[in-house]
Order: C-alpha cells, then sequence, then structure tokens
C-alpha cells in the first residue's frame, strides 16, 4: 500500500515584516545624470528623501528613453517605499506601468506596496504579473510574495515561495531567516 505524504507548514509567530522585510527590485537607468543618481540610490539601498529630489528632478528637466523614465519612476517609488510612504509609491509604480507595461520590477514593487499597506490580494496580482513578465531577480517577487501568502494566512504557500527565493539566490538571509520559523511535517 502506497502512503502519500502531505506537508504541512506552519509559522511559528507569525509578524509579518511589513515593507521593513519586503524587497525592493530597482532598476538600472543608462540615461541621463540625475536618473543615473537616482539609479544607483535606489540600487544602493538609499532612503533619503534628497534622492527622491534628484529622481524628480530628472523627471521633470532629462530627455530620457520611455525605459529610462519608466524605470526612474520605479526608483523614486523605491526610495518612497523604504520610508512607507505606500500611497506615493503606488502613484509612481502606475506611472512606470503606464510608460512601460511590459517592466516586470514596476510590477513588482507595486505588489511590494499593497502588501506593506496590508492589501495583501491586491499585492498577489500585482507579483503574479512581475513573475509572468519575468524579472533580474524573481527571487524578490517570490519573497514579497511569501509576505502576502501570509498575510492571507496561506502559510503553505509562503513557506514554497520562500524556499523559492532561498533557491534562485541561496546567499540572501531574508528568505532563509523566514523559512527559520517554519516547522514542517510530513503526514
Amino acid at each position: 500500500m502506497l502512503k502519500t505524504a502531505h506537508l504541512l507548514a506552519l509559522a511559528a509567530g507569525v509578524g509579518l515584516l511589513g515593507v521593513a522585510g519586503a524587497s525592493q527590485a530597482a532598476v538600472t537607468v543608462l540615461g541621463g545624470g540625475m536618473a543615473r543618481q537616482c539609479s544607483a540610490a535606489a540600487l544602493g539601498g538609499e532612503s533619503d528623501a534628497k534622492f527622491e529630489d534628484i529622481c524628480s528632478q530628472a523627471l521633470d528637466s532629462e530627455i530620457l528613453s520611455l525605459r529610462d523614465r519608466a524605470g526612474t519612476y520605479v526608483n523614486r517609488g523605491i526610495l518612497k517605499l523604504r520610508r512607507k510612504a505606500f500611497a506615493t509609491a503606488q502613484f509612481d509604480f502606475n506611472r512606470a506601468i503606464q510608460t512601460q507595461p511590459d517592466m516586470g520590477e514596476a510590477y513588482v514593487n507595486r505588489g511590494a506596496a499593497a502588501v506593506g499597506a496590508r492589501r495583501y490580494s491586491e499585492g498577489l496580482a500585482d507579483l503574479n504579473k512581475a513573475l509572468e513578465l519575468g524579472l533580474e531577480e524573481p527571487e524578490k517577487a517570490y519573497y514579497n510574495r511569501a509576505l502576502a501568502y501570509e498575510g492571507l494566512d496561506n502559510m503553505k504557500a509562503a513557506y514554497f515561495d520562500y524556499r523559492k527565493a532561498v533557491e534562485l539566490k541561496p546567499e540572501w538571509e531574508q528568505p532563509k531567516q523566514e523559512l527559520a520559523r517554519f516547522t514542517v511535517e510530513r503526514r
């Protein structure tokens, strides 16, 4: 007789990290000087509002390709997201999507903003779209989607997405720390 194994994933003390633990996917911009500075700030983990101003100046005064314009919106949104300004970050991600509808990074970040604002179902839709479109760093979409699944009390799906994030980027500590909270039982 063949027994089937069922996986039960339980999180010990679910405390969602919100945006503090959410991961953002910045866009490398090759355009003008200020747009490039904005990109470097987003890629470098900055959150100071002075960098947001540089992004705004780039959008207002530099001639940018559609990709670089959309990327600058994404990068400015990331700077806002790091300060938990979810609504204004979402505005920038929406502008990026209007400018370049096939940019997966805009969707993953809009999804992260929704998760940070505890709008988990909305975040899931954007994170799934980001994965569908493709990303340079898909592990960030899986990580954020895991946070969304936790917010919706779908611990099994969260567990598998944290595992996928670790599989894609084994040296990344955040998803490893999240996985450490889970106990897995085979039944």
